[in-house]
């Protein structure tokens, strides 16, 4: 059994960790990301189903567990090399278990949370195992147990939460605080002690451009549902000019996350050494957060093109507040632990959505006047962002 598992683990599976080399972003990664663009399609159209408060709450709980599975792979292939024979059967299997949490999201707490929590799971453990192995002997191999060791607590509330329907909900929840506080306090374990963010030697300028590659597969998913809508119905003048504002939109969104985050990133991860605390706060953390106010824009688009001239429900008011909002708060926390301060504009615009979909369901403002009103914050507040950055 060692010697079919060494074969399995090569040590030569790594990729150069040499202080001057970057790994190269490869098609193996390309090809897992693939999964992705059916799993955001999925729960977007999860929240389009469930627009409520419940129903928010079981979409940020998918969402949380779908983005951890796949920040812990991008991590790991950060020192893996997706290349090498080994490498790559391991992100086949893990592309297999993403693809499963994907087909079972929109009955996760229905009929297919088993198949939901158990692929989650199993891609949790396996990868942990299998990077245990590889750098076994190391100090990361020693890290990687630990990573697994908590990553089996929380599967024991993942799958706890499967069999007890009643309370699916709760256990899920703490799950997901488990493995979403776990590197925050370095994977301790009694008797083990916990393992320094500087013993995990990322190559931040790689994990950057994978994050960024996920982020345009969620601005994906507006063109997506945006398209999906116009090409299924007649397109009227008014869903038409609702369909400008939501394009624009998202431009917007792409604007302010390409033209005003991605130059001091790559310019803090080019210059810096200690890049694993700041992938962990900036791109595990606040880029997830950005990730899911992309997924909950699109859905608000969707909403708002469905209905232009109706008057906007409080579903649709809160949608169209949080998926902005959630963006911004996500490039708020990344700016501060990237260039170091806090971006004022950010959070003030955060407050000016709020003020305005507050006053348009008041109003009964129509679904169009409360997309044209978020749109016009959002690109008063990218124009100002882009002049001072000038």
């Amino acid at each position: 059994m060692p010697r079919l598992l060494s074969r399995l683990a090569p040590p030569r599976a790594l990729r150069d960790l040499s202080p001057d080399q970057t790994p190269r972003v490869t098609t193996m990664e390309l090809f897992f990301d693939l999964v992705y663009v059916f799993t955001i399609v999925q729960l977007s159209h999860y929240l389009l189903d469930h627009a409520s408060g419940l129903g928010a709450l079981e979409f940020a709980t998918l969402f949380a567990a779908v983005w951890w599975a796949w920040n812990y792979t991008a991590w790991a292939a950060n020192w893996l090399d997706p290349d090498h024979p080994g490498g790559r059967v391991l992100m086949i299997v893990l592309m297999g278990c993403a693809l499963a949490m994907a087909v079972a999201a929109p009955q996760a707490f229905a009929q297919r949370a088993g198949l939901f929590a158990l692929a989650y799971v199993a891609m949790a453990l396996i990868r942990a195992g299998y990077m245990a192995l590889v750098f076994r002997g190391q100090a990361m191999g020693r890290n990687y147990a630990q990573l697994g060791g908590w990553s089996a607590i929380s599967g024991l509330f993942w799958i706890a939460g499967a069999l007890m329907p009643d309370m699916r909900l709760t256990l899920w929840v703490l799950a997901v605080l488990i493995d979403y506080a776990a590197p925050y306090i370095g994977f301790w374990l009694p008797g083990l002690g916990a393992t320094p963010m500087a013993s995990w030697p990322l190559k931040g300028l790689h994990l950057f451009e994978r994050n960024q590659l996920i982020f345009i597969i969620a601005l994906g998913e507006s063109i997506l549902l945006l398209g999906g809508y116009l090409a299924g119905h007649e397109i009227h003048p008014d869903t038409a000019l609702a369909a400008t504002v939501g394009f624009l939109l998202i431009v917007t969104i792409w604007w302010v996350y390409f033209v005003d985050l991605s130059r001091p990133g790559e310019h803090r991860f080019a210059h810096e050494t200690d890049h694993a605390s700041l992938a962990r706060a900036g791109l595990a953390y606040a880029h997830g957060i950005a990730v899911c106010g992309a997924i909950v824009t699109a859905v608000a688009i969707e909403m708002i093109v469905a209905h232009p001239h109706d008057p906007a429900h409080a579903e649709t008011a809160v949608v169209a507040f949080s998926g902005p909002s959630l963006f911004l708060l996500g490039c708020t926390v990344f700016h501060r632990v990237i260039a170091g301060r806090l971006r004022v504009l950010y959070p003030v615009a955060v407050a000016a959505l709020a003020v305005w979909a507050g006053g348009a369901l008041s109003l009964h403002l129509s679904g169009l006047a409360l997309g044209a009103g978020i749109l016009a914050i959002m690109i008063a507040m990218a124009a100002l962002g882009h002049r001072r950055a000038g």
